[in-house]
């Protein structure tokens, strides 16, 4: 049986995954078997952490909500704002509620105000 020389489809997969651990140090972008490990280290990794990143940055968003709304009165917190906003339906998320609230305090506190207005005229009358 003859020899099969198969350089060059081998030598083009080892080439892709080098140009992935390019920029790792030592030898997890030197040795072949390092690198696969590494790169499949590298994505599990990424998987984990994209959630994760979701998860701080909504924690964040709560945090900066929190003290602003928290400056306005000891009684108002976070949980009964948006606990207010779903009662009127207010589509503003936490994101925008933390950017309104870094950018524009005044912004907050007005939108906030008339928020407690409407929700305590309506439980005042009884409408709810």
């Amino acid at each position: 049986m003859t020899r099969i020389i198969r350089g060059n489809i081998a030598r083009r997969r080892r080439t892709k995954i080098r140009l992935f651990a390019s920029s790792f140090r030592g030898a997890h972008s030197r040795l072949t078997r390092t690198i696969t490990q590494q790169k499949i280290r590298a994505l599990v990794s990424s998987h984990r952490d994209r959630d994760k990143q979701k998860r701080n940055f909504r924690r964040l968003w709560i945090t900066r909500i929190n003290a602003v709304i928290r400056e306005i009165g000891v009684s108002y917190s976070y949980s009964r704002l948006i606990h207010d906003l779903y009662k009127k339906q207010v589509l503003l998320n936490r994101k925008i509620l933390a950017q309104i609230g870094i950018s524009n305090k005044n912004c907050l506190y007005m939108i906030s105000n008339e928020i407690i207005k409407e929700v305590d005229w309506k439980e005042s009358t009884g409408i709810i």
